[in-house]
């Protein structure tokens, strides 16, 4: 048994209500007329059904209640003379459309609360701020969720619900569509009226004042009505909310977003050149794609990805056959899959051989040109023999029509070659009016089908890249690697000095102290302040030198001529100490001088000068930025950007998404550069992004790579000196590394040891395992529910968690140490996915656990394969981010171990520390050892009011409870 989420009453309502402002429909404003048609002829038709004798159940309820009579009219109450029918009816109201004026819209969502709904869509909008906050404050306190105000309403086609103002309900389906725009939803359905796309939810969210993007995306993650989500995105204002809801949801369904607002007025003043090349467009498709969603561009192209989604089968790769019945056409899909980074590689030879021996006579060549004569049985073994080519992830079949095509013959074929078809297929049936019914044809069979070459390969791609994204969504790197550890607190002392100086700026020696204390390779630097002391320092470094002026004031040494290259010798270094702070004091009189840096000069043919970068988002955080380097950076902009954690993986992928990356291989005679030093560098960067809040801004530009590794010969640091943090450690981050700091070593009570650890995605196999070990009292107890092992869904949902939103504690023991072997504890049942009794009611050793907190496990690289699960704790927040649900799990052989009370200590700890209020749980009131177990942790046992089998079980957060 799960819960409803607590959107279900405004997604999924077993009644609705509408409130108008007067009884007479003619003073109802020109918006509002229509809804109150529609819904009072649903009401009347609903009324006849009844009246006639119709017992079948009328599914959704329908009320219709005025302002100015304060109750619904006599015709909208529909068959009360009809006792079965009157029994069939549900006994709620969950939804209130508010179809008022914004002025009456509060006395509206009173009205509305005293019919009992627990959700409202208010359609007018406020003129102002003041006027969204006084809504939201009287829907909280009234406990209703309030979707608006300026929200177009809400469809649910699977259930013929239309709550709105967007127009004809579409065809039911499993595409979600949620919309910062109610106009541009409602042309979206208007263009999905004459195609198969069908929808299950379509959500106008409007001013966003209560339920936002973030909290539907929520909802849609456990919707078993939808399959695929489509989002129109202009802006989010909290972004770790909507990364951690957008995370979940596309780890199991993918998500396609059109983002509107390419914006690039938010740069400001930047002192870096990293602030300077970060737009909030480029920023938000960073996060998009790291979120695991696929991101477009056009509105065409959202139609288009919609078209494919819709068919339910989606290719896992960016490799492209085409079968095409003319030249013309298949070249413009090949040159779009070339614009789109879509690979056409030559057929295997199997499939080579099954051409010519099914094809005599056509060139086994990708695209496939059959010709114009192409029969429909030609067509069928093309793409027959293509559904097993091992170099191909999806299957494109263009047909044109002509005179002597029989274009109804190859559109038969194609539907019956469909069917089981191996791999992902789709269609482009070039024309329109001679092939629409044809078109029609392939829509009803699931076959994404196109009218241009260009548009079915854009879409082919825009789903292809929901794999390659679901790859970066899998990666939660820890946010220190297995590299050599940093000096972390060296780090911290530089920036603590700088900042007790009251400087924000660091010089290039403090910058590079920085990047050498996180093992980041940096050029010898030396300060000159005067002539002679750099003619010094010349000689004790060695020529040629690299000479630049040492000031915080100047963001771009060589913009204002204070940078010189190649410096050969003493008289050299003196005439270029004197040019420099000439030429720097002429171009920015006010600038601070310090003096003059010297450092080695590095030159060598192969060399690449390449640049990294940090800056801050105003709503993401920290970003990382690569890119090409040097002094055209901001020109060139051949950057792409990244969000932190990062591990080797992530910084790989970064690399290659630029263009420079194509010349770090071997290039014009130069050999290829050390790449793996690259990769370490970003993720040593990564390293300083996590544990320094205080870096705003960073430039590390040039570094110049070469076949022996990198090195970063200029730096600038910016600081803040008080970073924005949201709450637990790295919470100045978008997305929460793995948890590494919480891992630790544990005994059970007859001296057997464990590992207790976060969560990953590597676990669900052998979550998969525990789930299945559990007895089946364990596992009703602990789901409420007969299953015997997890859907894909739900391993993917409970291994691949955002950190933020949700923590999973693993217990795990190691066979090869005995610690797997069964205990004398007996197990006595498992809580619901809120709880677990063990037994363990007796707390007389959980002092060993907390000594054994600072004991290090001799062996640091443990056996994957080996490791056990043997419970598993969690809890998830709830909307108000205040307070969470928890769940436990203990194996039946490890139950009476006090495994289960060192667990929930564990979690209770970690919630305190994030600042949570209260913990919650529901367990089975028959579940006396797990009450037991909750009572001697310090929760309060409460019966709930909506199922007398369950209780609740709570503890306050922020008053002292038992020590963890």
């Amino acid at each position: 048994m799960e819960h409803r989420h607590y959107l279900s009453p405004m997604f999924d309502p077993a009644g609705v209500l509408l409130v108008v402002a007067r009884d007479d429909p003619g003073s109802d404003p020109s918006w509002a007329a229509p809804i109150r048609a529609r819904f009072q002829a649903e009401i009347d038709n609903a009324a006849n059904a009844a009246g006639n004798g119709n017992r079948r159940r009328r599914g959704i309820e329908r009320r219709l209640v005025s302002l100015e009579s304060g109750r619904p009219p006599e015709r909208s109450q529909p068959g009360e003379q009809a006792g079965p029918a009157q029994a069939d009816r549900p006994d709620r109201l969950d939804l209130a459309l508010i179809a008022t004026p914004i002025d009456d819209a509060l006395a509206a969502l009173e009205l509305a609360a005293a019919h009992g709904v627990r959700a409202a869509a208010v359609l007018d909008r406020c003129e102002d701020d003041a006027c969204a906050n006084r809504l939201v404050e009287r829907a909280r306190a009234l406990q209703v969720q309030l979707l608006g105000p300026g929200s177009m309403g809400l469809m649910c086609p699977p259930v013929r619900l239309d709550a709105s103002r967007l127009g004809r309900l579409p065809a039911s389906g499993n595409v979600a569509l949620v919309s910062q725009s109610g106009v541009l939803a409602g042309a979206i359905l208007d263009w999905a009226g004459d195609t198969a796309i069908g929808f299950s939810l379509i959500v106008s969210l409007g001013l966003e004042a209560d339920v936002d993007l973030a909290k539907v995306l929520d909802y849609l993650a456990g919707d078993s009505r939808t399959k695929a989500v489509v989002v129109y995105l202009e802006a989010v204002a909290e972004a770790r909310s909507f990364m951690s809801a957008l995370r979940a949801l596309a780890t199991i369904k993918p998500v396609v977003v059109l983002k509107a607002g390419r914006d690039a007025s938010t740069r400001g003043a930047a002192r870096t050149h990293s602030g300077a090349i970060a737009a909030a467009d480029a920023v938000y498709a960073a996060a998009l794609r790291r979120a695991g969603a696929v991101q477009v561009r056009l509105f065409t192209q959202l139609f288009t990805a919609v078209r494919y989604l819709a068919a339910r089968n989606w290719p896992l790769g960016k490799r492209l056959a085409i079968v095409s019945n003319g030249h013309g056409p298949a070249m413009l899909a090949a040159d779009q899959s070339w614009g789109a980074g879509i690979r056409l590689l030559p057929f295997a030879d199997a499939t080579r051989q099954a051409l010519r021996e099914r094809l005599p006579g056509i060139e086994p060549a990708n695209p496939l040109n059959l010709g114009i004569d192409a029969s429909p049985s030609a067509f069928a073994d093309a793409i027959d023999s293509l559904a097993s080519d091992a170099d191909s992830d999806a299957v494109l079949a263009l047909m044109s029509p002509s005179a002597g095509v029989d274009a109804r013959a190859i559109t038969d074929r194609v539907v019956s070659v469909s069917r089981g078809f191996a791999k992902p297929l789709f269609a482009c049936w070039l024309g329109d009016s001679s092939v629409r019914e044809m078109r029609a044809k392939l829509d009803a069979a699931g076959l994404p089908v196109f009218r241009t070459p260009e548009a079915a390969v854009d879409a082919f791609s825009t789903v292809a890249t929901f794999h390659q994204n679901q790859l970066l969504l899998q990666q939660v790197p820890h946010p220190l690697s297995e590299m050599e550890p940093p000096d972390v607190e060296a780090a911290r002392a530089v920036i603590d000095a700088a900042l007790a100086h009251r400087r924000e700026v660091l010089s290039e020696i403090e910058s590079k102290a920085l990047l050498d204390a996180f093992r980041i390779p940096v050029t010898r630097t030396v300060l000159a302040t005067d002539v002679d002391e750099a003619v010094r320092i010349g000689e004790l470094i060695g020529y040629p030198l690299v000479m630049k002026i040492a000031s915080a004031d100047v963001s771009h040494k060589s913009d204002a001529g204070g940078v010189a290259l190649n410096v050969r010798n003493a008289e050299e270094v003196r005439a270029q100490f004197d040019a420099i702070v000439a030429s720097v004091r002429e171009a920015l009189p006010a600038a601070r001088i310090d003096g003059v840096s010297l450092q080695p000069m590095l030159r060598s043919r192969g060399t690449r000068e390449l640049y990294v970068g940090v800056f801050r988002n105003r709503l993401f955080g920290p970003v990382i930025a690569f890119g090409a380097g040097g002094t055209r950076v901001e020109v060139v902009r051949d950057t792409t950007l990244e969000f932190p954690p990062l591990n080797g993986y992530l910084a790989r992928s970064m690399i290659g998404r630029t263009r420079v990356a194509a010349t770090l291989g071997e290039f014009r005679g130069a050999p290829p550069i050390d790449d793996e030093a690259l990769a370490r560098l970003l993720v040593r960067v990564s390293e300083m992004v996590c544990e320094l809040p205080q870096i705003l801004e960073m430039d590390v530009n040039p570094v110049i790579a070469d076949e022996n590794g990198v090195v970063a010969v200029d730096a600038r640091i910016v600081l803040d000196r008080a970073p924005a943090s949201r709450g637990a450690r790295y919470g100045h981050m978008a997305i929460m590394p793995y948890p590494a700091h919480l891992s630790r070593q544990a005994r059970l009570r007859d001296g057997r040891r464990y590992l207790i650890r976060p969560i990953q995605a590597e676990d669900a196999e052998g979550l998969q395992r525990f789930t299945r070990g559990l007895s089946p009292q364990s596992r009703y107890f602990r789901f409420i529910s007969t299953l015997n092992e997890l859907t894909p869904r739900m391993l993917a949902r409970y291994t691949q968690i955002d950190y933020d939103r949700e923590l999973a504690l693993v217990a795990v023991c190691r066979p090869g140490e005995g610690a797997c072997a069964p205990g004398a504890g007996a197990g006595a049942g498992q809580g619901r996915g809120q709880g677990q009794g063990q037994g363990d009611r007796d707390q007389r050793d959980d002092r060993d656990d907390r000594d054994e907190r600072d004991e290090r496990d001799e062996r640091d690289e443990r056996d994957e394969r080996d490791e056990r699960i043997i419970g598993v704790a969690r809890y998830l927040l709830n909307p108000d981010r205040d307070t969470c649900e928890f769940a436990i799990a203990v194996a039946d052989d490890f139950q009476g171990q006090g495994l289960g009370s060192t667990l929930m200590r564990a979690l209770i700890a970690e919630a305190r520390l994030r600042g949570l209020k209260r913990m919650e749980g529901y367990v089975l009131a028959i579940n006396a050892s797990m009450i037991g177990l909750m009572r001697a942790l310090g929760f309060t046992i409460d019966r709930d009011p909506d199922d007398e089998t369950l209780k609740i079980v709570w503890i306050a957060l922020d008053q002292p409870g038992p020590p963890a």
